[in-house]
């Protein structure tokens, strides 16, 4: 059964940090690609940051660009997002993705979000 179960979301002022983790299962995770999305209120899901499959290479949205830090580590089947200097627009529910190429077919595997606030 897979599985991506994300952690860490929480309340945080302005300018503060979170360290969001994503535990994944039940798939070969070193071979797929991982990412994060958020979705806040009333708005679409969007794609925030990525890594390679097996890792190395990193992308960032330019909203997040040089505040928010992903990784993975393989043999804890771990995708991190390092968020820092966290702004008033930061708020979203925050999903962990692995995209990957199985058989010929694209998977795609969701977990189910972790909230993340910003308030003074």
């Amino acid at each position: 059964q897979v599985q991506l179960v994300e952690s860490g979301g929480g309340l945080v002022q302005p300018g503060g940090s979170l360290r969001l983790s994503c535990v994944a299962s039940g798939f070969s995770f070193s071979l797929y690609a991982m990412k994060w999305y958020r979705q806040a209120p009333g708005k679409e899901r969007e794609w925030i940051a990525s890594i390679s499959s097996p890792g190395g290479h990193t992308n960032y949205a330019e909203s997040v660009k040089g505040r928010f830090t992903i990784s993975r580590d393989n043999a804890k089947n771990t995708v991190i997002l390092q968020m820092n200097s966290l702004k008033p627009e930061d708020p979203a529910v925050y999903y962990c993705n692995a995209r990957g190429l199985l058989n010929g077919s694209w998977r795609d595997y969701w977990g189910q979000g972790t909230q993340v606030t910003v308030s003074s």
